[in-house]
């Protein structure tokens, strides 16, 4: 009887731990941006299936003298909350899943999925 109900106990754990969501899930789909490279240019940005609840910092605006980066857009099934500097700090916005977007007018440097 006890090795029944401790089996029981142990199955009813695994299954907890393994329908439990972590923080290295992904949130589906691209978002990208609008960079400016050396001379200028304007250039496309995309991440692809970025991870949740993880600050990523646009990698083309993580130097301090490099502009910002703008015209979000989030192609995701996650929320994503963009920031006007590195490590997901400063103002902030956020777009909604599939679809959601901005113009021009909105900079960023770092963006963190839901």
């Amino acid at each position: 009887m006890r090795l029944r109900s401790t089996l029981a106990a142990a199955l009813g754990a695994a299954t907890l731990v393994l329908a439990v969501p972590t923080s290295a899930q992904a949130a589906e789909g691209h978002f990208s941006y609008v960079f400016h490279d050396w001379s200028g240019a304007p250039r496309l940005g995309v991440l692809e299936d970025p991870r949740s609840r993880e600050c990523v910092t646009l990698p083309e605006t993580a130097d301090e003298y490099a502009p910002p980066a703008d015209s979000p857009r989030n192609d995701t099934d996650a929320t994503a909350t963009v920031f006007t500097g590195v490590d997901c700090t400063g103002d902030y916005f956020s777009l909604r899943p599939f679809g959601g977007h901005a113009s021009e007018r909105l900079k960023l440097r770092s963006v963190l999925f839901s």
